[in-house]
């Protein structure tokens, strides 16, 4: 049965990569769990311990990106990216490092997968107006993908592994925030150093700065845009107050999202009448509405939000889970735990590269779950066991890098480029992965076990 439960996992994750026919992640997972589930290796009960582990995280990740999208219809993600090139002055260096920096607070604030598949397109936008070399463009849009994933350590919704993980585990918002805020720091500066320095020569040194759009003409929906920043606040403060109120961080998130959604619907109507004012054209013509009323169209919008993926953490996690009840995890706790006896540098660099290997390989989603479940098992306590826990948060968050099938998200960020004109071959993208991504790595967990140690 233990070779049933792997040849189960290993069909349904080739099915959710290569997707046969524009097959959704979803639904390949959810027929890998019902093969699961016809053969035994999962049991009926298996199901409610499933959806209780990640119900919450996948949830919040939906509503979090929900969020960014109609953000981004206002013209949010814009009009930030135009305001850091004006930024820059003119020189080719600074606007990298801005386009770095901007990148991973975006992904800090609304997740890996917003600040890669919604400011690429930005900042590939920007390239063109300022007239950047093709190669020079594609030095700027690897960065903003590499930078998504490793500016998304410091919150618990910066990614979906983090919330999974936190929820395994029982860490709350301001305790994750305690411990990786600090190394998520570091990650982003060590993510600078090594990207200045390995497209050192593809970064132009100077720009015409007259060749950029006002930051104003960005905005397509003042209302959506002004509300954002007043959503944005609520949920900071919704974060920290949702654990002593025994809140799920799904909720928090979701109403912010049904705000904004409201806003962008102008629902209710009797809020928005100013708006409908009409502009009345010189000559007769027919009246204009006011621009800044401008409405996005949010039933689009919410068919667009990553629906699949709730089928997807359901069914992909029922599948991991078989490996669970025949003992395939048994043994990658025993790895874990030998590195546990060794202290908390040990448990933090050993387990963190382990699974960032294992998440390049069979992606990061499964694979936060896997090693959760060894690390449970691993029988390490105290500061061992807690170095374990946040360096599976790190290597499934930085290990996709290294490989073009780690993430879900890196996957469709190289389809964007392909629409873009800027085609990366797997054999490309695995040589700047792997070179960009061990260093920082091994900082990043290294920063993360002393950081503990001072803690403790």
């Amino acid at each position: 049965m233990t070779v049933v439960a792997g040849a189960i996992f290993v069909l349904t994750l080739a099915l959710v990569i290569l997707r046969p026919g524009g097959l959704g992640i979803g639904w390949s997972a959810l027929g890998g769990a019902a093969v699961a589930l016809l053969t035994g290796v999962v049991g009926v009960s298996d199901v409610s311990t499933v959806v209780g582990l990640v119900w919450n995280a996948t949830l919040a990740f939906v509503a979090i990106v929900l969020v960014s999208l109609l953000l981004d219809e206002s013209g949010f993600f814009e009009w930030a990216a135009l305001h850091v090139a004006r930024w820059g002055g003119g020189r080719g260096r600074r606007l990298f490092v801005l386009v770095v920096l901007l990148g991973a607070v975006i992904s800090a604030v609304f997740a890996n997968d917003g600040a890669a598949l919604i400011l690429t397109p930005i900042v590939l936008q920007i390239m063109l107006a300022l007239r950047f070399t093709p190669t020079a463009t594609l030095g700027f849009a690897l960065a903003t993908g590499f930078v998504a994933d490793t500016g998304s350590l410091p919150l618990v919704v910066s990614n979906l592994v983090n919330i999974v993980s936190a929820d395994f585990f029982g860490i709350g918002f301001a305790r994750y925030a305690l411990v990786m805020v600090p190394v998520g720091l570091v990650s982003v500066a060590a993510s600078l150093v090594v990207l200045l320095w390995y497209f050192r020569r593809d970064i132009p040194a100077a720009y015409d700065l007259t060749a950029l759009a006002e930051p104003a003409s960005a905005i397509r929906d003042r209302a959506t845009f002004r509300a954002g920043w007043a959503v944005l606040g609520m949920l900071l403060v919704g974060y920290f107050a949702a654990e002593p109120l025994g809140v799920p961080l799904s909720a928090v998130i979701g109403a912010g999202a049904v705000v904004l959604l409201a806003v962008a619907a102008r629902w209710p109507g009797f809020l928005f009448r100013a708006e409908r004012t009409a502009l009345v054209v010189p000559g007769g013509g027919p009246a204009m509405p006011d621009s800044g009323g401008r409405r996005i169209a949010v039933g689009k919008v919410v068919r667009e939000a990553p629906w699949q993926i709730v089928l997807f953490s359901i069914g992909m996690y029922l599948v991991v889970y078989g490996l669970r009840n025949f003992g395939l995890t048994r043994e990658l706790g025993t790895l874990f735990g030998h590195f546990g006896e060794h202290g908390a540098v040990a448990a933090a660099v050993g387990t963190g590269v382990v699974v960032a290997v294992l998440a390049s390989i069979m992606n990061n989603l499964p694979t936060v779950l896997i090693a959760a479940l060894a690390i449970a098992g691993a029988g390490a306590t105290g500061l061992a066991h807690e170095a374990m826990v946040y360096a599976n948060v790190i290597g499934s968050d930085l290990g996709p890098k290294i490989t073009p099938i780690g993430s879900l998200a890196t996957l469709l960020w190289l389809h964007v480029l392909d629409r873009k004109g800027l085609h990366v071959g797997w054999g490309r993208y695995f040589r700047t992965g792997i070179v960009l991504t061990v260093p920082v790595l091994l900082v990043t967990l290294l920063a993360l076990a002393g950081w503990l140690m001072v803690l403790d």
